[in-house]
């Protein structure tokens, strides 16, 4: 049996300029860091707002294991037949029974031990849904009965509220990962317990833009405090993500390392 695992986990995927750097840039990371499992936040592959088939197929095809998701998923009609039908494709489990869809699966590694996968979404300046902390401790109530290696997709606005869930699971999960800001964050970090942690992984899609918006739609939101119409943004194309080593015997995470590319300019 592996001793160590690779997960390579891709942050919120945004319109066709993210699926566009998925197509560019995957390979390359594929090959770099030769992952056990990929796993693609693809909440906002559809034009921004959800995803349908057509996305997370490429998705597949280019390497998935499994594709988490957050609220916007639920912004594109077809996203919900999707949801229903394929349990590799998770929204966060905390909705309200009745929702279509999978809150968490596991994958099957080759000398490995099962990883399951977890999607939770937070609450704070978010919908009022079911307790994350709660629905975390009942997962993991059948999740840890079948494999210690556990990655969650947090999908949460608030950085405390991440950091909550992130000192909550701390030793019961080998990764909480921080999605749904597109900002990427200096704060991963291995937790005390051995779980790796950050509070957003950050975007894959288009920078000259406002968290994937066009720049000039999202001023006139912020000036006239009024509502227009989403516009993809365009242009400066990156991938983002982390890579996580797991150990295979305890679920522990034994780093944890963001990248994004291609790298920001700093200075002129």
């Amino acid at each position: 049996m592996k001793n160590e695992i690779t997960l390579l986990f891709i942050g919120d995927v945004v319109g066709k300029p993210g699926m566009g750097a998925l197509q560019e840039f995957m390979p390359k990371y594929i090959q770099q860091f030769e992952p056990d499992l990929v796993v693609i936040n693809g909440e906002n592959a559809c034009d921004g707002k959800g995803i349908t088939e057509e996305e997370s197929e490429q998705m597949f095809v280019l390497g998935a294991d499994i594709i988490t998701s957050g609220n916007h998923v639920w912004d594109n009609w077809k996203g919900k037949a999707l949801l229903a039908k394929n349990n590799k494709i998770l929204r966060p489990l905390n909705y309200p029974q009745g929702n279509p869809g999978f809150g968490f699966n596991y994958v099957q590694i080759e000398d490995s031990p099962d990883v399951a996968v977890l999607n939770l979404q937070g609450r704070t300046y978010m919908q009022m849904i079911d307790c994350p902390f709660k629905s975390a401790d009942y997962a993991l109530n059948s999740i840890l009965e079948k494999t210690k290696i556990v990655i969650v997709d947090f999908h949460a606005e608030a950085s405390a509220e991440k950091i909550a869930m992130g000192w909550h699971l701390n030793g019961r999960v080998s990764a909480v990962l921080g999605t749904h800001t597109h900002i990427q964050t200096n704060d991963a970090t291995i937790l005390n317990k051995g779980t790796a942690f950050i509070s957003d992984v950050g975007m894959t899609g288009p920078y000259n833009s406002v968290v994937g918006m066009r720049k000039d739609v999202a001023l006139k939101r912020f000036l006239f405090q009024t509502p227009y119409k989403f516009e993809m943004g365009e242009g400066d194309v990156r991938i983002c993500g982390v890579v996580v080593k797991i150990e295979t015997t305890t679920g522990h995470a034994t780093s944890i390392e963001p990248f994004m590319f291609p790298e920001p300019v700093r200075k002129r």
